[in-house]
């Protein structure tokens, strides 16, 4: 079986502040994208010496870094939002959507599972080398499964 190479597994968030799915995808100018599990872990220790091992749940998030700003892009508008209005809560909910180039075309899109998360601006500034607005996603577990269409950048959910 061969390798998986990274560009098929695609990353898109939606960039509407009303959350009506206007997505683009993450990727340019990142070398490297990265969800951590951040797996909740119990271990205890018995009498007997024997470990046992519960895993509870995830805290996942993924770093944005670097991004940079490019005027008129949805994502530029919705981070400078959050910058520019000091956005909390609510406000900062959106949905990411992880897509599998890799695996065959089913019902006009690609197999993917849609995640409400939120973005954190971590700051904003940078270098000589642009404008720069790093950001970290942080996932709620919400999930629903369906498809991704590529030409119109939208999520069909599966129908239960």
């Amino acid at each position: 079986m061969a390798k998986i190479e990274r560009k098929y597994l695609a990353h898109f968030i939606d960039v509407d502040a009303e959350g009506k799915g206007v997505y683009e995808r993450l990727g340019k100018d990142l070398e490297e994208y990265t969800t951590q599990m951040s797996a909740q872990v119990d271990t205890k220790k018995n009498i007997l010496g024997e470990s046992s091992v519960r895993i509870s749940g995830y805290e996942k998030t993924a770093a944005v870094e670097p991004y940079y700003a490019e005027a008129g892009t949805g994502l530029f508008l919705r981070l400078q939002q959050i910058i520019d209005e000091g956005m909390v809560l609510d406000q900062l909910k959106t949905h990411v959507v992880e897509v599998k180039l890799w695996e065959q075309e089913e019902d006009g899109g690609f197999p993917a599972i849609r995640e409400e998360a939120y973005l954190e601006v971590t700051g904003y500034g940078g270098d000589i080398s642009g404008y720069q607005i790093p950001f970290t996603i942080h996932y709620t577990g919400a999930k629903e499964k369906g498809v991704f269409q590529l030409a119109d950048k939208a999520f069909v959910p599966q129908e239960a």
